[in-house]
């Protein structure tokens, strides 16, 4: 089968919806079909067109519905699509879903944030973490957490920051954040903070070496995110055997867990030091983390991920004949 799999993201892009694109390629290869990224549909034949983004790929989505009204359509939906969208955009993102055979969500919560109409055509493929071996040596002489975000007000990205910023005097908490700056006013923000706050780093955007790098000499992760439609940093920080500290927001629940013992409510600096201090203050707390986070990591096979997918096509081709 002739695959095209489109994504707003450029080639040379970092963003997570690049990378998911290249794995979901990459996998539908494994699966015997032939596999062509594009930032935007080109016209060509094909068996099955695979949407990131519901509102950013409209344009393809609607050009590909209209052109191959008989071949099968998969949109794959994204957090901004979930829980931005969906309110600010809702002609061009329902319309999306409209045209969609299936829907893909990356957690497990992602049906409940849609109308009613559209939650029977979700199904969830858990983003996979490939097998590295991660030997985790947390630094010594700091207690070291990691944000691993863009720069961008979805993420919150300096919520640990300000976290970190009134630790007891006796704490060696830092923060050490990976991540490209949206616009230059992000990256002057960060830089102020670093000026000011002698318990924060901001690394920049960093090669994945780098990240895995942090992954080991880190003792936890952060991510404050306000919405999430399944950020991939979790999955390989829950693999690693990394202890994660997460806003309560959907995205993280539901690939965490509900019963998952290390959530804030998002946006309260308060509650996220209280963990912090937590974390760095009882071995056990981290123990636990990590203990609740070996539960999930099953979730983040990659054959676990190649399944879903070749079950989802399976069932495309029953309800829908591919050629």
């Amino acid at each position: 089968m002739r695959i095209i799999l489109v994504t707003p993201a450029g080639a040379r892009s970092r963003s997570g919806n690049r990378i998911t694109a290249r794995r979901w390629a990459r996998l539908l290869g494994s699966l015997g079909h032939r596999v062509s990224i594009q930032m935007s549909w080109d016209g060509a034949s094909a068996d099955l067109l695979i949407a990131l983004h519901a509102w950013r790929s409209a344009d393809s989505i609607d050009r590909f519905r209209a052109c191959l009204p008989t071949r099968p359509l998969i949109v794959a939906l994204t957090g901004t699509d979930i829980y931005g969208f969906l309110d600010t955009e809702p002609e061009t993102t329902r319309r999306s879903l409209e045209r969609a055979d299936l829907l893909v969500g990356l957690h497990d919560l992602v049906a409940e944030a849609l109308p009613p109409e559209f939650r029977a055509r979700v199904r969830v493929v858990h983003q996979s973490v490939s097998d590295r071996r991660v030997v985790r040596r947390p630094s010594k002489r700091s207690f070291d957490v990691c944000v691993v975000a863009h720069l961008r007000r979805e993420k919150d990205p300096l919520r640990a920051a300000s976290a970190a910023r009134e630790m007891p005097a006796e704490s060696r908490l830092r923060v050490l954040h990976a991540g490209k700056a949206r616009d230059p006013e992000w990256a002057e923000a960060a830089r102020r903070e670093m000026a000011r706050n002698p318990r924060y780093r901001w690394l920049g955007e960093v090669p994945s070496w780098r990240v895995r790098r942090l992954y080991e000499r880190t003792h936890a992760m952060v991510i404050s995110s306000l919405t999430e439609g399944g950020a991939n940093v979790v999955s390989e920080a829950v693999v690693a055997g990394l202890p994660v500290i997460a806003s309560r927001i959907p995205g993280n629940v539901g690939l965490l867990g509900s019963g998952y013992p290390g959530y804030y409510p998002p946006e309260d600096t308060g509650a996220l030091r209280a963990l912090l201090q937590r974390a760095e203050r009882e071995p056990g707390f981290l123990a636990d983390l990590t203990r609740h986070g070996a539960g999930r990591a099953p979730l983040f096979a990659p054959e676990r991920e190649r399944e879903a997918w070749r079950r989802l096509l399976q069932e495309l081709g029953r309800s829908r004949p591919v050629s």
